[in-house]
């Protein structure tokens, strides 16, 4: 007890207390078993309880400048989308002048890029998802052709201003809690621009073959939304024409574009072959089947669809409780939704939401299981039946992205010049006037809620409370490693980078900070990586920003893997990519800017 008590008073005490909670957070970052979210906030916890942190700096983060601008965003996004300030870039996607995948991808690498450096690309990918998949319907076309180009456009134009993601607003705040000056509005965009015309270029001319074209794969499933192979789950009744035939005999094969890959009698679980079994009354079948067929099934009465949220298992017919006011529509489930972890029969996701669960699909991946214990994952979809008060509801929630376009979505369209204006005001006036920019987020929401662009109770539904949590919670990893000078003392493990030219050390903390985004979030790797960059400004005879920069933008340009940007995970499922289709695309990404980010950094500030 006595070397307990010795090691605590210790002066290296606080610095293995730091890094055994940093160690904890990048397992827990990594295997996924917490929300991240959770894991900072434990993180937190933990810096205060072991008084490596006092309260006042284990939560400065959380009323932070930076952090009250971001959430202001949030509202004047949701009220940009609502006013309906992006229906003409929807309606130039849905021209006729766009015909095929490469003037797509020119219009996303062009135009959209841009505007996602002012408004945030999560949101941006959510709005554009469905009227791109639409788009592909139209023309017949794989989606995968073209959803991960808008998933690499957004994130190239994020990096234009401090307004495009929640990264760089994480980095001002990190840098000023470190007692640096924070980033302006335009700190980086002389870097940033240069950055996105290379990368749209590179969008625009990467050879067709790198992007794989799902629509006409070995399973046949399409390229049309309504041929994807969705899983779901029916039982037989006692008065269905298929008892006593067997499944290759059966009307279920001979009607509808079905795959039984599996059969469960009591408790006797049935794997293929299954053709010459003969169905007897309560068999359970795991479909796959697509969307336009599970559809039809509805007007069938040979077979029930299973209900997957209650106590005990039941059924319902798949003609009961449907009438005109009922929707079919797809739903993702996006980074960082709560609903991942857990089955649909944990959750009570028909009596939660109001809405029935007609299937799954998980991109190219086979679901084994019961559908009610089925754990959700992030990029999962979710083919749903609901009344349209429940899917708006549904709109409005943080755990569900809903993939199709609903109609009379946008009921303030009357605003857009408005809201349009109080945006370009919101830019225009922190970089003519003395004014904060947290003071201009502020007041822009204020200003869109009073014009009507936004109604009161949607700025707290607007609010991504995920995000907040997270980047409120990480700075703390930032303030333990420069109180204790562990960042320090990691700086001067790395003394050999100033002996190496100035571009070789950026180019190696950039592909460092890269590299660590694809295991862990953008996020936490700024939150780790920051503090030591700074330890290393003065030996490669550089101003702080430049380092600060190098991890910025090492963080933000994720194209190796789903989980390296949210963005990549939204489309990943909706794409049916595999995870190498990613890293194929983005190799060459990559690699053209860990080449150039560090030369135009080099070139910014070498003179400074």
């Amino acid at each position: 007890m006595f070397d307990l008590i010795d090691f605590y008073q210790s002066p290296y005490a606080a610095q293995v207390l730091t890094l055994a909670v940093l160690g904890l957070a990048i397992v827990l970052f990594v295997s996924g078993v917490i929300a991240p979210e959770l894991t900072g906030l434990l993180s937190v916890g933990l810096l205060i309880g072991t008084g490596v942190l006092t309260p006042a700096e284990g939560l400065a983060g959380f009323g932070s400048p930076a952090l009250i601008t971001l959430m202001g965003l949030f509202a004047v996004s949701a009220a940009l989308f609502r006013s309906g300030a992006l229906d003409r870039l929807r309606e130039l996607i849905a021209s006729d002048s766009i015909s095929s995948p490469r003037r797509l991808i020119a219009l996303l690498g062009f135009v959209v890029a841009p505007v996602s450096g002012v408004v945030p690309n999560t949101p941006m990918v959510a709005s554009l998802l469905p009227v791109i998949e639409a788009w592909c319907n139209r023309r017949r076309i794989s989606p995968s052709r073209v959803l991960l180009p808008l998933s690499f456009a957004t994130v190239l134009g994020g990096t234009l201003t401090l307004l495009g993601s929640s990264v760089n607003l994480l980095v001002s705040d990190i840098s000023q809690q470190l007692g640096e000056a924070p980033l302006e509005l335009f700190s980086f965009t002389s870097i940033g621009i240069p950055i996105w015309l290379v990368g749209a270029t590179y969008l625009l001319f990467a050879p067709q073959s790198l992007l794989p074209d799902r629509g006409r794969d070995s399973n046949d499933l399409g390229g049309r939304r309504d041929q994807i192979g969705y899983f779901t789950e029916v039982t037989i009744p006692a008065d269905s024409h298929l008892v006593g035939h067997s499944l290759h005999n059966s009307r279920l094969q001979r009607r509808f574009d079905v795959d039984v890959l599996e059969l469960q009698r009591g408790k006797e679980r049935l794997l293929p072959p299954l053709a010459d079994r003969r169905l007897e009354p309560g068999d359970r079948l795991l479909l796959r089947v697509t969307r336009a067929d599970l559809l039809r099934l509805q007007q069938e009465h040979t077979v029930q669809l299973a209900s997957h949220d209650r106590d005990k298992f039941t059924n319902f017919s798949l003609s009961d409780d449907i009438d005109e006011s009922q929707k079919t529509v797809e739903v993702l489930l996006p980074a960082g939704s709560t609903l991942a972890g857990a089955s649909l029969r944990e959750l009570r996701f028909r009596q939660r939401h109001n809405a029935t669960v007609l299937a799954l699909r998980r991109g190219q991946q086979t679901v084994q299981e019961r559908l009610g214990q089925a754990v959700l994952r992030e990029g999962d979809v979710l083919l749903l039946q609901a009344p349209m008060d429940s899917i708006r509801g549904l709109q409005a929630s943080n755990d569900l992205l809903v993939l199709d376009q609903l109609e009379n979505d946008l009921p303030t369209v009357r605003r857009k010049p408005l809201a349009i204006s109080i945006a370009l005001a919101m830019l225009a006036v922190p970089t003519l006037t003395p004014l904060p920019l947290v003071a201009a987020v502020l007041l822009a929401v204020v200003a869109m809620v009073a014009g009507g662009c936004l109604p009161p109770g949607e700025v707290q539904r607007s609010i991504r409370l995920d995000v907040i949590l997270l980047l409120g919670s990480l700075t703390s990893f930032s303030v333990a490693m420069q109180k204790t000078a562990l960042s320090d003392a990691l700086a001067e493990s790395l003394n050999g980078l100033n002996s190496w030219p100035t571009y070789t050390a950026l180019l190696m903390i950039f592909l460092a900070t890269t590299l660590c985004t694809q295991v862990i979030s953008n996020a936490a790797s700024v939150a780790l990586l920051v503090p030591v960059a700074i330890q290393l400004a003065p030996g490669l005879n550089l101003p702080t920003q430049a380092l600060l920069l190098t991890v910025l933008f090492g963080a933000s340009q994720s194209f190796l893997t789903p989980m390296g940007y949210q963005t990549n995970l939204m489309v990943f499922g909706p794409g049916r990519y595999s995870f190498l289709d990613v890293t194929r695309y983005g190799a060459g990404l990559t690699v053209l800017m860990t080449l150039m980010i560090p030369a135009l950094i080099l070139w910014r500030y070498a003179s400074s």
